[in-house]
């Protein structure tokens, strides 16, 4: 389930703990492990505050050495085939598994980002796209005969063709390399392959799954990830609003409508600072990973999801302001929140991180398996 598009010092422990502890005290941490990876695995693949109490520190992560194994022969490993729904054409594409990896790739993390992400990247992809194929899910695709559609409602995918016009030779063989190097790996969790969720780019921490959709999920929990801040373009994007227009999008019909003037701000902490009149908006609580959970406006409880899609915001970590007569609502990050950060994945990656330790980071608890392997089941 994807929900947008798009430092090398791992090797001294100590200088990670040095760095990760600013974060750890203003964010919420949580523990990831790493364990030996299967031996088809190609390595190294290897804001605001709430006003009442405050999230849950887990300890900071710690990082064990990744080990490096071979996988087997590429060529001798069948692939089964996967049917793309193409929402322009309307037509059905069949492909062969690693061919449609190397798609979605190509869609849904830049080309220029570090080997090691991109093939964390083919993992994550290969893996959504065996659960369903073990499964017989078919949900979301609007026609028979097709396994997932080719939009971020299932995965983006760009088709070979389309591969080998839009990207440079360079960038083919980048991202081949990913999916050549990773072939037939994907992630499980008790013997099934997981739901290998993905964003964008985090405020600083993903989420657990249940503070965003309903199931608790084990291996989507809660981690830091400290390095969206530094390297993400557009990290901070702030997007105004008048009052009724804020209204209008929440559907709060039952909110007084101050007038301009009275508008109430909020400091950096999104602490409402209010006049008589204003316009009221508390923040009532937070999730594990800093969000919005609950959020009070003009006198009307909406969860922070609520207010992200019914205002069109990049996330829903959010702090506000008022200017003139706007409202500023100033997001972190951009997506979802739940798994993998790709832009998190690609600082992990710039600091020397591996596709394992990348997504051992991200998924807790995991282990990894052949494709092949599952689908004979």
């Amino acid at each position: 389930m994807k929900d947008s598009r798009y430092t090398r010092r791992w090797k001294n422990p100590r200088w990670y703990l040095r760095r990760a502890a600013p974060y750890a005290k203003r964010l919420a941490p949580a523990a990831w492990l790493a364990a030996p990876l299967l031996a088809a695995l190609l390595l190294p693949l290897a804001v605001v505050a709430p006003r009442h109490g405050q999230a849950p520190q887990p300890a900071p992560p710690q990082r064990t050495a990744a080990p490096a194994v071979q996988a087997p022969a590429a060529e001798n490993i069948p692939q089964p085939q996967v049917s793309v729904y193409l929402s322009r054409s309307g037509q059905i594409e069949t492909l062969p598994l690693e061919d449609y990896v190397s798609g979605v790739v190509a869609a849904e993390m830049p080309a220029d980002f570090e080997l090691e992400a991109l093939k964390a990247q083919a993992v994550a992809a290969r893996t959504f796209i065996a659960r369903r194929l073990v499964a017989g899910d078919v949900s979301g695709v609007p026609v028979p005969g097709a396994n997932v559609t080719d939009t971020v409602t299932h995965q983006a995918y760009v088709s070979s063709k389309k591969l080998k016009a839009d990207f440079t030779p360079v960038q083919q063989e980048k991202i081949h390399r990913a999916v050549l190097e990773t072939r037939g790996v994907i992630m499980t969790y008790n013997g099934q392959p997981i739901t290998a969720s993905f964003f964008a780019s985090s405020g600083g921490y993903t989420e657990n799954s249940e503070e965003y959709w309903r199931g608790t999920v084990p291996y989507l929990r809660s981690v830091a990830s400290p390095w969206d801040k530094e390297i993400t373009p557009n990290y901070a994007v702030t997007s105004a609003f008048t009052a009724q227009e804020l209204i209008s999008k929440l559907g709060a019909g039952n909110a007084a409508v101050p007038a301009i003037k009275d508008l109430s701000a909020s400091g950096k902490d999104g602490t409402s600072v209010s006049s008589p009149s204003a316009l009221p908006m508390e923040v009532l609580s937070l999730t594990t990973g800093h969000r919005i959970k609950e959020i009070s406006i003009g006198g009307q409880v909406f969860t922070g999801r609520e207010v992200r899609e019914k205002l069109g915001l990049r996330s829903s970590q959010f702090s506000w302001k008022r200017k003139g007569d706007q409202i500023l609502i100033t997001t972190y990050g951009n997506g979802h929140g739940v798994g993998m950060s790709q832009w998190g994945a690609n600082g992990m990656a710039k600091e020397g991180g591996t596709a394992t330790q990348i997504l051992k980071h991200y998924y807790t608890g995991i282990t990894f398996a052949q494709v092949s392997t599952l689908l004979k089941k």
